[in-house]
């Protein structure tokens, strides 16, 4: 199986890019969305020089499914805002998960052309576009997993913003820094190199040490924070599993648990593996979190 860039065309004329790796005989397809700040390649199709063990996109797809991982718009490969060419301070958050939502939309129905069964993973603000997408009349996949969901968490927001590097989230973008993003980070060297080299030789990089973010993920979170979160679990009407990692200081237990306990699908699940943070795809439990996740789609199918 080969890795291949899509380029999927939305209706207003953007271009998003898709990653894909498939059997040629797939029958199912599973779609990730990124987070906040960490396009497609870098979270889900991590080129780490002659090991694929960190690729999520290989995972699923050697257990069998048609497997693709979207940029959202200023991620990635993907069509860059306009916001992102001028001053951060020129314009509020850009794009939000109302925005990602419809874009997401979008690459479902591209995946329907080909695909019956169509699952999601949505990992960190991926969960807040996903489960703001099925709010939707009309949306519909196979199966959710709401990966670190970042539900409500029990944390204050400017301390966690602090902990980011970021000074002021009322803008249309903000910076990371090599030094700084490698300080928060707990992955080995060789993997934070591949992360980093995915970021900055996108769309978003600035230089080899810098790279843009938009701001609209972060204005989500803090409105989750507030207590006020972009979607309604129980508005999702599909089989649903929420996974948490117990060292995830991201999306805590406290709301992990109060997203799964909204959830109104009998067919839900709630999953919590010890030793495991916020990037679960990238630990050292990474294949029992390609395989709970595979297991959960095959069980619901």
């Amino acid at each position: 199986m080969e890795l291949t860039q899509r380029a999927v065309t939305t209706p207003d004329g953007a271009t998003l890019n898709v990653w894909e790796r498939a059997p040629d005989d797939a029958t199912e397809a599973v779609l990730f969305v990124h987070g906040i700040i960490t396009n497609a390649r870098g979270l889900f199709v991590t080129p780490v020089a002659d090991d694929t063990s960190y690729s999520w996109v290989h995972g699923a797809s050697d257990h069998g499914r048609a497997a693709f991982a979207m940029d959202q718009r200023g991620y990635g490969d993907s069509d860059p805002l306009p916001e992102m060419d001028e001053p951060p301070e020129a314009n509020g958050p850009p794009n939000r998960a109302a925005d990602a939502a419809s874009d997401i939309g979008t690459v479902v129905d591209w995946l329907r052309e080909d695909f019956d069964t169509v699952h999601l993973v949505g990992v960190s603000w991926g969960s807040h576009t996903t489960g703001h997408y099925l709010a939707r009349a009309g949306a519909y996949v196979d199966s959710l997993v709401h990966c670190a969901p970042v539900y409500e968490p029990a944390y204050d927001f400017q301390t966690a913003l602090g902990a980011l590097g970021i000074d002021d989230y009322d803008v249309g973008w903000f910076e990371q820094d090599r030094e700084t993003v490698r300080a928060r980070s707990d992955h080995p060297e060789h993997v934070f190199d591949a992360i980093w080299r995915s970021q900055v030789e996108s769309t978003q990089g600035i230089d080899e040490d810098r790279f843009k973010v938009q701001a609209g993920g972060i204005a989500d979170w803090a409105d989750s924070t507030a207590g006020d979160p972009v979607w309604n679990p129980a508005d999702i009407d599909v089989p649903t599993m929420v996974f948490y990692g117990s060292d995830d200081e991201i999306a805590d237990r406290q709301g992990s648990l109060a997203c799964f306990d909204r959830l109104t699908h009998p067919d839900s699940e709630y999953v919590e593996l010890a030793g495991v943070d916020h990037y679960m795809m990238h630990g050292r439990r990474r294949q029992e979190v390609f395989e709970v996740t595979s297991d959960f789609q095959d069980r619901v199918a």
